[in-house]
């Protein structure tokens, strides 16, 4: 096992990696920007590092001064969380040239996965159903596009190879508009993510959003750990997680998981991965694979009680799986509410100070934040600010716990999206389960 790890993030992940390594004896050093430097982690961590300015490209995602912050602490590790870095395959392979372990999949595997149209290939080779549309990046010829759309099927959605987090993508319900979309998100994505590739994929108007947790080592082994049920979005951003997924058979969890980790042995991958499905009408679609952990990884934590962060750390050092397939157990269900530094209503971003924080408790009730009374929320980074998970006997207690915890929360100072969630735990509609990723919007008249 290593002996100290450089924690390449902030925030609420960086604190649950840090918790990580002092279960397993692993001296950590937090890196952190000059905005940073009252973080909980970074005054928890054995050494700190400041590493740039509070914009995250003289920062957070400068590699140099990561690299740097590893060689004059001696660390042996880097461990990038999510978001920043963490699906960088150059930063990863960087890592790895300058004498670091980088805790996360082979740089070769993150580039193949980052670009939708390669990851849909190794996909179906892996025998992983995909949504209708071959993949193929879309040419200059209008008349060979409109006929891929028309064997297809209207609507049709437009995707940036390169994209992710909801962006790059536009939805085509007529012929008619076909050719100026096309146009128009090649040109957005050219912009946006330096790759102007884009490809067609059938629009499914009902789906739900599902995606499995996996975990693979070096020597071959690979399993799943179950599903999660991310379908409450606003702007393709999750705002509530579940696991399991309401409406899923113990028959399909089984036959999709273990596609899944099968998946995983074929494409060589290495650690903790998700694969993100659009699920309608008893079928599942294959979207991307996050190479990295997720936010919502304690909902599935909750229901196993398996500390996947942890796992990550064992893997990366080279040891097997500390479990198998068959000592994976799901028992009861776990809800997320992600906790973000906004106004409930018009989503804009409210950094503060917190004059007054409390965290809720009581049974099943566990709470990932890195503020405290006194912290200054800054304007540079997410607006999320921790997140509330509730583990009951089921569904129906999971959610009553939920509310209670809810209303236990105290965040003075500043406005948090509390409301918000408070709403959607009493909504009926969520109550019975299942609903698509377009309810949320629709509940909150966004079109």
């Amino acid at each position: 096992m290593f002996e100290k790890i450089v924690i390449a993030n902030r925030g609420e992940i960086a604190l649950r990696i840090l918790r990580a390594c002092r279960e397993l004896g692993i001296k950590t050093v937090a890196v952190y920007s000059e905005a940073d430097r009252d973080l909980k982690h970074v005054r928890l961590a054995d050494e700190a590092v400041c590493i740039g300015p509070a914009a995250s490209a003289g920062s957070y995602l400068n590699i140099p001064a990561i690299i740097s912050a590893a060689e004059v602490t001696d660390a042996e590790a880097i461990h990038p969380g999510y978001g920043f870095l963490s699906e960088n395959a150059d930063f990863s392979e960087k890592v790895s040239q300058s004498g670091f372990v980088f805790i996360g999949p082979r740089p070769e595997t993150i580039r193949m996965m980052g670009d939708k149209i390669a990851a849909k290939k190794a996909m179906q080779a892996a025998g992983i159903p995909c949504v209708p549309g071959n993949g193929d990046p879309l040419g200059e010829d209008d008349e060979t596009n409109l006929k891929m759309a028309r064997e297809i099927g209207y609507p049709v959605i437009i995707k940036a190879a390169g994209g992710g987090g909801g962006r790059g993508m536009r939805t085509v319900h007529t012929e008619s508009a076909l050719v100026n979309a096309i146009a128009m998100t090649k040109a957005e994505a050219g912009t946006a993510f330096g790759n102007s590739t884009v490809y067609m994929e059938k629009f499914l108007e009902d789906p739900r959003h599902i995606e499995f947790q996996v975990l693979a080592d070096s020597h071959g082994n690979a399993i799943h750990l179950g599903e999660r049920d991310c379908s409450m979005q606003r702007r393709h951003q999750k705002v509530v997680e579940e696991a399991p997924a309401p409406g899923i058979t113990e028959a399909q969890r089984k036959q999709m998981g273990e596609r899944c980790a099968l998946a995983c042995q074929e494409i060589g991958y290495l650690g903790a991965g998700t694969f993100e499905f659009l699920y309608e009408k008893g079928q599942f679609y294959f979207i991307e694979m996050n190479t990295r952990v997720q936010v919502e990884h304690p909902v599935t934590e909750m229901i196993t009680g398996f500390d996947i962060v942890k796992e990550q750390l064992r893997i990366a050092a080279g040891e097997p799986l500390s479990i198998t397939q068959e000592q994976v157990k799901f028992t009861g269900h776990a809800i997320e509410c992600r906790l973000n530094a906004e106004d409930p209503k018009t989503f804009m971003p409210s950094p503060g100070v917190i004059d007054q924080f409390h965290m809720p408790g009581g049974p099943g009730i566990r709470c990932e934040t890195h503020i405290y009374n006194g912290y200054k929320v800054p304007p540079y980074y997410d607006s999320m600010i921790g997140k509330l998970i509730a583990h009951g006997d089921d569904r129906a207690s999971a959610i009553a716990r939920m509310k209670t915890a809810l209303s236990e929360m105290v965040i003075d100072g500043i406005k948090t999206n509390i409301p918000l969630q408070q709403s959607i735990m009493a909504d009926a509609a969520f109550a019975q389960g299942g609903q698509n990723i377009h309810y949320l919007e629709k509940k909150l008249g966004i079109h």
